[in-house]
């Protein structure tokens, strides 16, 4: 019998659907620029974000390392926040590969404060690097999958722009943010300079990200992936499941988040867990052990043998992730499983 899995969204199997994509794409050599399955899907991804071209990348992680390499230049500096997925769990790449200090701001629920960021960008001094890109993260993974408000994410933008500064989004789940707003993708995507999502979570495929961005950007980028040995061949393949992501996958995603708001109402009710239900917008859920004498590291081998899989950020903190592959019913039943453990 398959585990609940609630450690994250990339652990989504391919559909049938993605399955029989994959059988029958056309396919040729996207380092030559000739697989039409690829060449389909970044055309579709472009236009869904409202951008003039995209790039299929491995991981959401190169994707973001490719933007930082193709806004900057070695010994500038970047904004972002403090907690982003950037700056925790990407092994320092934009710093060793990309030469970037990374200046991080603090950012209640991924919000950096406006006069913070203006007050980091640097001046014209000798000493200073220069900065060189804003980064974003929508939705935002250490808060709980909170999602920024289209006015922020336009203030922010304005005053990049004012300081003739790009802004690039780790959008890894942009569409669950899309979804939480009940707006469009592009209303996100337009207060951005480039865009990386994520197919390979919420949307099911098994692997891949596409980075969005004006012609010229992605000109420059295609050539940082081949650097980082990200230029695959008949990856069409992959984009067979990318396409059917695209344009099947999104719909549903309000289930997952109806389904992440259930399951923080339901730790709250087991009087073992601190949620926030109202807090909860989108697939992930934060959940604080009540009691001091129980270790989320030490549970999560107990919850495993109880047929239950889950990720903790620490001693007393866990993140469950719902998604396709965890229905409402499984969800009861791990809820009912940790009440056992901790009972």
């Amino acid at each position: 019998m398959n585990p609940i899995d609630l450690r994250s969204d990339t652990v989504t199997q391919p559909t049938p659907e993605m399955i029989k994509a994959m059988s029958q794409a056309p396919l040729g050599d996207d380092v030559y620029g000739d697989d039409p399955t690829v060449n389909r899907l970044e055309a579709m991804a472009a236009e869904k974000l409202g951008k003039e071209a995209s790039l299929l990348v491995p991981t959401g992680t190169m994707g973001n390392l490719i933007a930082v390499l193709t806004h900057t230049k070695p010994g500038q500096e970047m904004i972002l926040e403090e907690k982003s997925h950037i700056f925790l769990y990407e092994v320092a790449s934009v710093a060793r590969i990309a030469g970037v200090q990374t200046r991080p701001l603090c950012g209640p629920r991924g919000q950096m404060n406006l006069e913070c960021i203006e007050e980091a960008i640097r001046p014209d001094n000798i000493h200073f690097p220069e900065t060189g890109l804003i980064a974003l993260e929508n939705t935002h993974n250490m808060y709980g999958g909170a999602v920024l408000p289209l006015e922020y994410m336009k203030k922010v933008f304005a005053l990049a722009q004012s300081r003739n500064l790009p802004v690039h989004l780790d959008g890894a789940r942009i569409f669950n943010a899309a979804t939480a707003l009940k707006r469009d993708v592009r209303e996100i995507a337009q207060y951005t300079d480039s865009v990386m999502f994520c197919l390979s979570k919420g949307l099911g495929a098994p692997v891949g990200s596409m980075l969005v961005g004006s012609q010229t950007f992605i000109n420059t980028a295609r050539k940082h992936r081949k650097m980082l040995g990200g230029g695959m061949r008949q990856a069409g393949v992959l984009a067979a499941c990318g396409l059917v992501a695209l344009e099947h996958m999104v719909e549903r995603l309000h289930e997952d988040h109806d389904n992440a708001r259930f399951l923080a109402e339901e730790l709250l009710k087991t009087g073992h867990f601190i949620t926030q239900p109202e807090s909860v917008k989108t697939n992930i859920v934060n959940a604080v052990l009540d009691s001091e004498k129980n270790n989320a590291f030490d549970l999560l081998e107990k919850m495993a043998q109880n047929g239950v899989l889950a990720n903790a950020r620490s001693r007393r903190h866990f993140r469950f992730v719902t998604h396709k592959d965890v229905s409402r019913d499984q969800i009861m039943e791990a809820v009912a499983i940790f009440n056992h453990i901790l009972r």
